[in-house]
């Protein structure tokens, strides 16, 4: 240390200095900002390139042009369409067979009849005595109680069906047609049993897809056939849109053979099934094999089961479409849901089938019909006219004139929604009272009604076309009616959600009274349900969106009252809701809404579960709160301001991120307090008492070290010295307790750290200092804490030390740079005023760290990085002392590193070459080795 007696820091003057650096300022002649002028346009002479782009339109002027259009002629067009709809309706088809299968929950265990033998030979299936089962699951009782029933796992079924599809196209493939047929025959056959009925949607699906298959081969087949002779001679090539003309005799043969065998089948579903999947190969035989789907139709009215029916139209539907699109109408189709009229109207009002089964559950009977209803109807309004929607409406038996499309003639309410879930809007909104009254009069248990009546609404919400008011009232009063009718809160929900829209975008006031009174009424006597809240969330949701500010909303009749009894999920969404568009409209200053908004932020901060939640979940709440607290204003009243934070840090006591804004709303209130005219001493204390009492409770350690700076601050600038002295120890405290941290932390940490740090230091050169403790005692703690703190890297130390020297090297100028409180707080250069003791202190303190700093570089195991730090070593020191011998020796060491870690052309190497140079004494650069 001797070595460095006569060191001297280096005077400063930093108002020189400033003036010196900064840029020279002329007004300039243009706004930068303003829009630039266009650019000049410059002729390029030479070869004209013509170059095509992809993205241009087509130029109409161009032989070019013309001559690539007419590469796609009619032909083309056409065929690259159909293939293109036949892609998307396979598609289509197989995702709603996934629907089907994901839909129904099938049991582990299928009851396999004697017709399923073709299942039972591999499958690992096992025999029960029939006085086990359940004999009202079997078709024939009686017969199952000799023979038995074999029970079958759902995984083995399966599995033996997958076997069997790949049994079938094994056959195939070895010419062996005969046995690929009969196996098929056999999988038909399994359409034939519905005694497990939640099965029997996964059993369509995987069985027609082996009859897809089957029927896919026989028609390439026939098309081979008609293409190439028996010695390989090609005869022609099939267009996609041929006809039976096309095809050769021996084709035709072909293909009324494999009619007739699937005709002599003797089970009516199995010989329908099979028919259905080569139907398309009638183009083989006659113009029109549309034809053929009446006499289908006709044929599936001999299946008693309503069941296996239903999905039997739902696959003539799919065959269908496989035939020439043109070629297809929907008569058939209206004839499908004509049948299933009847037949379902037979269901809901006998307890038995036509061939005796009892019908144990006919509610389940039709959800499992209903996804084949859902498809046909979509069938038929697919490529359907708007035009023709009259007709179409006449044919399926709801009107008698296309005048009144929707009269008093009932409907099967499933088939029912199923319509208007198809139906264009225009057509629903220019019928909705008729509408209404096909509802009424359609009141049977195959469908809820009130689903209807929400379909209803959600149809005249999508409408782009306003109705006229008179209509509207009509409408909406009917559905009122129908909808007080209902004393069950959820029914009587699921109703007027669908119509709120409709109310609010006519200005129906009255009518909205009314909707909220009657949740009210209902949530009173029986409570909210949990399947309940969802709609009432909508509900308030489309509210809260509707309205322009929250006072309209809260001024509401029973809103209040309806949302005090939600609970759950839903009421935080709803309340999430309410304090975005509370935070977005700028300060909140009524005391009543402000009071309203606390509570459902304290019900928002009670429903998280603070233990279990996940850090995500939490950010949304937390964050609405704290913006929440940050937008209320209670103006000059900067009392209730501050007992407004200690409510709501009493209130939200589990929130980090509140806390945080407690504090700088604290802090914020005091400096307001220090602009204010008045002496408002006493409550500046009350604001700093109060941060200082918050801090600590913040569970991240950064934090709490940054809002103790930034409160100390805001002590300095009230001139409350005591206070900020002890707020910057506790920020000291948290450097320390940064050694927990240790393991998790990342670089982004470390040097937030760091600017922490050289905030302290450059805090403390307003902070007057105490003769009792020591000028330098926070300097000393700093340097003292970063030499015992173990994960602190030598670079990460460097730093640090470098700002501590600058500190002291600052705090010895006879001027300060600044001061707190614009000179209001005197700074150390007029405390200790030419006190020699002072800047023995400095120096001393100085001397230590400047060793330190030596040593520290040394020990990066880096070598570009030693050498960084040397010269940023370096550069500190020079700006701090006299460079007189001691100290160049010391900044020659250091340059001396650097060279041997960088690069002789490293540009920061070389500026800090000059630099020493331009501080060195002239007697000294000619002795001193400053050149690479």
């Amino acid at each position: 240390m001797d070595q460095w007696a006569s060191m001297e820091f280096r005077p400063r003057n930093y108002s020189a200095e400033e003036e010196s650096h900064s840029l020279p300022r002329v007004r300039a002649e243009n706004d930068p900002l303003s829009t630039p002028c266009s650019s000049k346009e410059v002729d390029v002479v030479g070869q004209k390139e013509e170059i095509y782009d992809p993205l241009r339109g087509i130029d109409a002027n161009s032989p070019a042009s013309l001559k690539d259009l007419q590469y796609f002629d009619d032909n083309s067009v056409k065929v690259l369409s159909e293939s293109s709809s036949v892609q998307l309706q396979e598609k289509e088809w197989s995702s709603f067979k996934k629907f089907l299968i994901q839909r129904f929950s099938v049991p582990k265990t299928v009851s396999v009849s004697a017709m399923s033998d073709v299942i039972v030979k591999i499958g690992k299936a096992s025999e029960r005595s029939s006085t086990n089962m359940h004999l009202e699951e079997l078709e024939d009782p009686q017969k199952f109680a000799e023979e038995g029933v074999r029970m079958i796992t759902q995984k083995e079924y399966v599995s033996r069906l997958h076997e069997l599809k790949a049994e079938i196209a094994h056959s195939w493939q070895n010419d062996d047609r005969v046995t690929s047929l009969k196996l098929t025959i056999k999988v038909t056959r399994l359409m034939m049993d519905t005694s497990v009925l939640q099965f029997y949607p996964m059993l369509f699906a995987l069985a027609t897809d082996i009859m897809d298959m089957l029927g896919d081969m026989v028609f390439e087949r026939i098309k081979c056939k008609a293409e190439v002779s028996e010695d390989g001679t090609r005869i022609c090539y099939l267009p996609a849109d041929f006809t039976s003309s096309d095809i050769c005799s021996d084709a035709k043969e072909t293909c009324n053979n494999w009619f007739y065998k699937i005709g002599s089948i003797q089970e009516l579903l199995p010989r329908i099934y099979l028919e259905l999947a080569i139907l398309h190969c009638w183009r083989f035989l006659i113009v029109q094999p549309a034809d053929c789907l009446k006499r289908l139709v006709t044929m599936i009215r001999g299946i008693a089961d309503p069941l296996a029916s239903a999905y039997c139209r739902l696959y003539m539907v799919h065959c269908s479409q496989k035939l020439p699109h043109c070629s297809v109408s929907v008569g058939y189709l209206i004839i499908c849901i004509n049948d299933m009229k009847v037949q379902l109207s037979r269901v809901m009002s006998a307890r038995e089938t036509s061939h005796g089964k009892l019908l144990e559950n006919p509610a389940l009977l039709i959800i499992l019909i209903e996804p084949t209803i859902e498809y046909i109807m979509k069938s038929i309004f697919k490529d359907l006219n708007q035009r023709h929607i009259g007709d179409m409406l006449v044919d399926l038996e709801l009107c008698k004139d296309k005048k009144e499309l929707f009269g008093t003639i009932p409907c099967v309410s499933v088939i029912l929604h199923h319509l208007l879930k198809e139906l264009p809007v225009e057509v629903v909104q220019s019928n909705a009272a008729g509408i209404i009254n096909l509802i009424e009069c359609s009141n049977d248990t195959s469908f809820d009604q009130c689903l209807n009546y929400r379909l209803l609404g959600f149809k005249l919400c999508e409408s782009r076309r306003q109705m006229e008011v008179t209509n509207v009232q009509a409408v909406v009063n009917r559905v009122i009616e129908v909808s007080t009718q209902y004393d069950c809160l959820e029914k009587y929900l699921t109703v007027v959600d669908a119509f709120v829209d409709i109310v609010l975008q006519y200005g129906m006031d009255n009518y909205l009274s009314i909707i909220l009174e009657g949740v009210s009424e209902r949530a009173c006597i029986k409570g909210i349900a949990e399947n309940e809240l969802a709609t009432l969330e909508s509900i308030f949701i489309k509210l809260l969106t509707h309205f322009n500010n929250l006072e309209d909303a809260f001024s509401l009749s029973h809103f209040v009252e309806i949302l005090d009894m939600m609970y759950g999920s839903s009421r935080s969404v709803i309340i999430v809701h309410i304090l975005k568009i509370a935070t977005r409209s700028g300060y909140l200053r009524d005391p009543t809404t402000i009071q309203f908004l606390i509570e459902i932020c304290q019900a928002l901060h009670d429903d998280i579960d603070f233990p279990n939640v996940k850090e995500d979940d939490l950010q949304q709440p937390a964050r609405l709160i704290s913006r929440f607290v940050q937008m209320v204003d209670y103006g000059a009243e900067m009392e209730r301001q501050l007992t407004f934070l200690v409510e709501c840090r009493g209130a939200f006591s589990g929130i980090n991120e509140l806390k945080e804004t407690l504090v700088h709303k604290s802090n914020h209130l005091a400096i307001k307090a220090m602009k204010d005219s008045k002496n408002h001493l006493s409550f500046i204390k009350a604001c700093i008492a109060f941060s200082e009492v918050t801090i600590p409770s913040i569970s991240a350690p950064i934090r709490q070290l940054n809002l103790f700076l930034e409160t100390a601050e805001v002590a300095l600038l009230g001139g409350l010295i005591s206070h900020s002295d002890g707020l910057l120890d506790s920020a000291i405290t948290c450097l320390e307790s940064l050694d927990l941290m240790n393991g998790s932390r990342v670089r982004a940490d470390v040097d937030g750290i760091l600017s922490t740090v050289r905030k302290v230091c450059s805090l403390f050169v307003m902070v007057p200092g105490s003769v009792e403790r020591g000028v330098t005692n926070i300097p000393k703690s700093i340097f003292f804490l970063i030499n015992s703190l173990s994960w602190m890297a030598p670079r990460f130390r460097t730093r640090i030390l470098c700002a501590v020297i600058t500190l002291t090297a600052t705090l010895s100028q006879k001027k300060l740079p600044y001061h707190a409180n614009h000179g209001k707080v005197p700074g150390n250069e007029l405390l200790f005023f030419e006190d020699q003791s002072y800047c023995e202190e400095l120096k001393s303190l100085s001397k230590c760290v400047l060793q330190n700093l030596v040593d520290v570089v040394h020990q990066e195991p880096s070598q570009a990085s030693r050498g960084v730090m040397a010269l940023e070593a370096c550069d500190c020191i020079m700006s701090s002392f006299k460079l007189n011998p001691e100290i160049s020796t010391i900044c020659s060491k250091l340059i001396e590193t650097a060279k041997l870690c960088l690069s002789e052309n490293d540009k920061y190497l070389q500026s800090t070459m000059e630099l020493m140079n331009k501080y060195l004494p002239t007697t000294q650069r000619a002795v001193l080795p400053l050149t690479v």
